[in-house]
């Protein structure tokens, strides 16, 4: 899915506390730390969107896979999460441009975790329930905004306006694609940052009538 089409600092586990998880979803409160500290700091273990690659590979370590479609883009892939950046030339240095947790990996099991992130918060659930997650930041008075965007209604977008955050969640099946993993309605798909104030008025304006 292209990221233009959609839009941490570390929680201990008593701030959370100890929820009772689903027998097919087993997430240590540890892991569910992880997601909030990313949602509310717009950060992924203190690495921002705007870091260089020096500066996030400092923080999430070395084992990653880079790609590239020209000479003025570029990301890395650290498993679950992509850190990317863009450049006007080679002559240029590289800018953060955005990060994105690719939370339904997950589903399909395996090593998808970065090292350095389970080393900290430990086993990670197959699938995230968005309920269970707005449920744990409304208790920590945290709001996500509901946003119309263009991959509604199979997705739907929620927004975190101090974080510029946003999480995107499964709602239906996708139509003419093959499914490899096993995620769910009402899974977290995606978590992504930075999505901007104006970005989020322009798909108010964009989709709104048309998914409202």
């Amino acid at each position: 899915m292209d990221r233009h089409d959609i839009p941490i600092a570390y929680f201990e586990a008593a701030a959370i506390g100890h929820p009772s998880p689903l027998k097919d979803e087993p997430m240590t409160p540890h892991s569910l730390a992880f997601y909030m500290g990313v949602i509310t700091s717009g950060t992924v273990l203190g690495a921002k969107p705007t870091d260089t690659p020096d500066r996030v590979t400092s923080i999430l370590g070395s084992d990653f896979a880079e790609n590239s479609f020209d000479d003025q883009s570029m990301w890395r892939d650290y498993g679950m999460v992509e850190f990317f950046w863009c450049r006007e030339s080679r002559n240029h240095a590289w800018t953060g441009h955005h990060f994105t947790l690719q939370v339904h990996r997950l589903s399909m099991g395996g090593s998808t975790v970065n090292r350095v992130i389970r080393e900290r918060y430990g086993r990670f659930g197959r699938q995230l329930r968005f309920d269970k997650l707005e449920r744990l930041l409304t208790t920590r008075r945290v709001q996500l905004e509901d946003v119309p965007g263009p991959n509604a209604p199979t997705y739907t977008l929620h927004w975190q306006p101090a974080s510029q955050v946003s999480v995107m969640v499964r709602r239906s099946p996708e139509r003419g694609s093959r499914q490899l993993d096993s995620a769910r309605i009402g899974d977290v798909y995606t978590v992504s940052s930075s999505t901007s104030a104006e970005q989020v008025a322009w798909y108010r304006s964009r989709y709104g009538g048309q998914n409202a």
